[in-house]
């Protein structure tokens, strides 16, 4: 056990200091792709992300690495998604927190705390993207130019906000904020003509 989360916690503390910008850095421009439905291990929490989120991310790791998947040079991004408008009071948000898990997963260790994490898909098709770089408290600027190019376009957002964090606060150490990089989602459906 005291191995699973040491090694938990070096790959998050990688994971957290990584870069990946020139991988996403088409993603400064918004734009448009198809993305294949995802098997998801997820957490929900409630409330603040700053006070809840200290709990589901380290678990979604925790049993990421206790499901031993071979192959893997690093653990993936974990992504969120926020059903409620982002104007909300945060703490009556709700944060569905997701890492991908291969389709070879068919169940979860036995769990023994909550936040309970459990196994579902989570459907894409056409969405929109933008790469944001800075702190979290800043993306509003690149959600509304992601709006914006959605609207542009002729489509409508058709699911919820999802963010995926390419490179974020470490398990031991904040990071700068101001190199963070999050991939800010949405999926899309073409408007109605008429």
């Amino acid at each position: 056990m005291k191995e699973v989360l040491v090694i938990m916690g070096i790959s998050v503390f990688i994971f957290g200091c990584g870069s990946k910008l020139k991988e996403y850095e088409h993603l400064k421009e918004p734009g448009i792709r198809m993305m294949p439905r995802q098997k998801m291990i997820v957490v929900e929490v409630h409330g603040d992300p700053n006070v809840v989120g200290k709990d589901a991310v380290p678990t979604l790791y925790k049993t990421f690495f206790k499901l031993g998947i071979k192959g893997l040079k690093a653990p993936p991004a974990f992504r969120a998604r926020w059903p409620k408008s982002l104007d909300t009071p945060k703490d009556q948000w709700i944060g569905i927190y997701g890492l991908p898990i291969p389709e070879s997963v068919e169940k979860l260790p036995t769990q023994k705390k909550d936040p309970k994490v459990k196994i579902e898909y989570w459907e894409y098709g056409e969405v929109a993207e933008i790469l944001h770089i800075g702190s979290y408290s800043e993306e509003l600027p690149a959600i509304e130019r992601l709006h914006q190019f959605i609207e542009d376009n002729g489509y409508k957002i058709a699911g919820y906000h999802e963010e995926e964090y390419i490179k974020g606060p470490g398990m031991f150490f904040k990071g700068n904020p101001a190199k963070y990089q999050t991939i800010i989602r949405y999926p899309i459906k073409k408007k109605e003509k008429g």
